[in-house]
């Protein structure tokens, strides 16, 4: 069995149009957007409206349907931070409980994925906090309102969209090779931070990402 998230970079290479890193992040990757060449915006309306809203709310038994739209944007807005139910739930009004459950049944539809901190105490990698990130950056984007590559460039969420997008691009090929997903991140008590580390045999390797149009070599520290 294989997990098939939205197109790959490698895939979309099929369809022979080249698109900006920035106007990509934003598109997103859905086979239909690019097979049949639709206005993003226009399928993310109705992506919302038949499937975030109408199939999870059933399957939630939602009732306020505007706490969850508050809810999506929320997740969007906080990509690549540490999970905190409580907090989320303040900011909702709904309990730490039923953020978990929302949480649950995004990532069992493949709408959001979680990325868990790195310990060799497999335990501590259950219960720590966890990261989430989109399965697609297009609807992470749709969501806080943003529609052009041009608008990524200056929005201040623009770090945190494209290293949606490279997680995203790592964990496709992982999948589509039929591979588990098997990444982490790092974090210890003392600041130090790497985006992503990659199980290969019995060594991690690290990834840091950054977007930036300049290179600057305190990027290696």
């Amino acid at each position: 069995m294989l997990t098939l998230l939205p197109f790959s970079l490698s895939e979309l290479n099929s369809f022979d149009r080249m698109r900006e890193p920035y106007d990509l992040i934003v598109s997103g990757c859905f086979p239909r957007l690019h097979q049949e060449n639709l206005e993003s915006t226009r399928f993310f309306n109705g992506y919302i409206q038949t499937y975030l809203e109408r199939d999870i709310r059933a399957l939630i038994n939602l009732k306020n349907i505007r706490s969850f739209q508050q809810f999506l944007m929320l997740l969007a807005g906080r990509i690549g931070r540490p999970v905190n139910y409580s907090s989320r739930s303040n900011d909702i009004g709904v309990s730490a409980n039923t953020i978990r459950d929302w949480i649950s049944v995004l990532q069992a539809s493949q709408v959001v994925l979680e990325l868990s901190p790195y310990f060799e105490n497999i335990r501590k990698r259950v219960v720590k906090s966890s990261k989430l990130y989109f399965c697609d950056t297009g609807l992470a984007a749709h969501l806080i309102g943003i529609t052009e590559g041009r608008q990524l460039l200056r929005d201040p969420l623009r770090g945190q969209l494209y290293e949606n997008f490279v997680i995203l691009e790592i964990i496709k090929q992982r999948l589509n090779n039929g591979q588990r997903k098997d990444l982490y991140f790092y974090r210890d008590n003392h600041g130090n931070e790497v985006d992503v580390l990659i199980p290969m045999g019995r060594e991690l390797i690290p990834v840091e990402i950054t977007s930036s149009e300049t290179f600057f070599d305190d990027f290696h520290k």
